[in-house]
């Protein structure tokens, strides 16, 4: 009798240590599996959150600026992207501006300088102030041919923040230079070139 029980006993006792290691097995694949779930949806909360759009600009105040501007947003950043020609040789400025209206045939539908956060002009991330479509300004070459490349952290490519959100604004293109002082425009000159930031 004592032997039937002592052999019970190592039974009772082999099935708990047994049951506890499936016990074990089962959580550690319960987490690995958690743990492959929690990195499938960051990535695809990743991918949601980068966006990319092209936009194209169209000649404005009798002139041939033309142009494509990519915006790519990616890891909390905003790149855009702009290619143009038929430009004057020298100094452009660039700017985005309150609406995305190129209606008009000298660009003035697009409004006044994206100011969102009602700061003065000025360069873009000047202690004193600057509109959050204060660009700059970009060279064009000998053939008229120009490139610009931004990247911020200030903008948002349909986010609901309004004060960073791009969605629903223009670009513009100037004859002149930005001279970052004067108020409201930086004295930039007539607007050649506009493209709706439209999705």
């Amino acid at each position: 009798m004592k032997k039937i029980a002592f052999i019970l006993s190592i039974a009772l006792v082999g099935f708990s240590f047994s049951c506890k290691e499936v016990k074990k097995e089962t959580q550690e694949a319960g987490e690995e599996i958690e743990a492959t779930v929690n990195d499938m949806k960051e990535d695809m909360e990743a991918e949601m959150n980068e966006k990319t759009m092209t936009i194209a600009l169209e000649p404005k105040s009798d002139t041939n600026v033309k142009g494509e501007i990519t915006f790519t947003q990616k890891d909390g950043q905003v790149i855009m992207m702009a290619t143009l020609t038929g430009l004057t040789t020298g100094e452009h400025a660039i700017h985005i501006h309150e609406t995305a209206d190129c209606s008009s045939a000298d660009g003035k539908s697009a409004g006044g300088h994206w100011n969102p956060t009602f700061e003065p002009h000025g360069k873009w991330g000047a202690a004193e102030g600057y509109h959050k479509g204060d660009i700059g300004n970009f060279t064009a070459d000998a053939e008229g041919n120009g490139k610009i490349e931004f990247s911020t952290d200030k903008w948002c490519i349909g986010c609901e923040d309004e004060t960073k959100n791009i969605i629903g604004k223009g670009v513009i293109v100037h004859q002149g230079v930005d001279d970052f002082t004067t108020q409201p425009t930086g004295d930039a000159g007539g607007r050649v070139s506009c493209a709706g930031i439209i999705q």
